[in-house]
């Protein structure tokens, strides 16, 4: 998955570079933009409701398993802003950066309409970066951390990119915790991102 990603955006540099595109597709760029936004949008939405048990389910574990998702949420944000200021960014900028908990394809996308295409580009390559780091960490959390821990690095992406390996390395008793704190990131990403960009 992570080599199609990176393949089709060096092919989008490529095509750029070259001007291979139609003008009338550079001239709507913007509203092609916005139909993929609403498509990945339309995607999790579809997700949510297909898994009607899942939501019966979290509810039952009781409202201490919000903390998990808000504490990394909490930590990614003021990671990103520490890291930030090291660079010379504005606080907003970082912030929303990290706002993205690793689902990359929205909040890069987010980015490069709300401020730039370099933002963008930044918040895509970060939070690529993330996942990918997360596929590395996570068995190693896992086994050193405990099963809280292995789910942090995830973000976003716990659940549905990262969820087999938290569910192979942790159990299938965090496969439910693992895949709301994915839920209640992935609804954060479309509200923080804008807010604090």
């Amino acid at each position: 998955m992570i080599t199609l990603i990176l393949l089709s955006l060096v092919v989008g540099i490529v095509a750029g570079y070259t001007g291979v595109i139609p003008a009338w597709v550079q001239a709507n760029f913007d509203f092609l933009i916005n139909c993929a936004l609403c498509l990945l949008m339309w995607g999790i939405g579809l997700e949510i409701g297909g898994n009607r048990q899942i939501l019966r389910q979290v509810g039952s574990l009781g409202y201490r398993i919000i903390f998990l998702p808000l504490a990394v949420a909490g930590g990614s944000i003021a990671g990103t802003l520490f890291v930030g200021s090291l660079l010379g960014m504005s606080p907003g900028d970082s912030a929303a950066i990290g706002a993205g908990f690793g689902w990359y394809s929205l909040s890069g996308v987010l980015l490069a309409k709300l401020h730039s295409v370099e933002l963008g580009a930044l918040a895509f390559l970060t939070n690529v970066s993330r996942e990918t780091l997360s596929i590395i960490l996570i068995p190693v959390v896992a086994r050193y951390a405990g099963p809280f821990a292995a789910v942090a690095p995830g973000g976003a992406t716990t659940m549905d990119v990262t969820l087999p390996l938290i569910v192979k390395f942790v159990g299938t008793d965090m496969a439910l915790v693992a895949f709301f704190h994915g839920l209640v990131l992935s609804a954060l990403v479309p509200v923080l991102v804008p807010l604090l960009v």
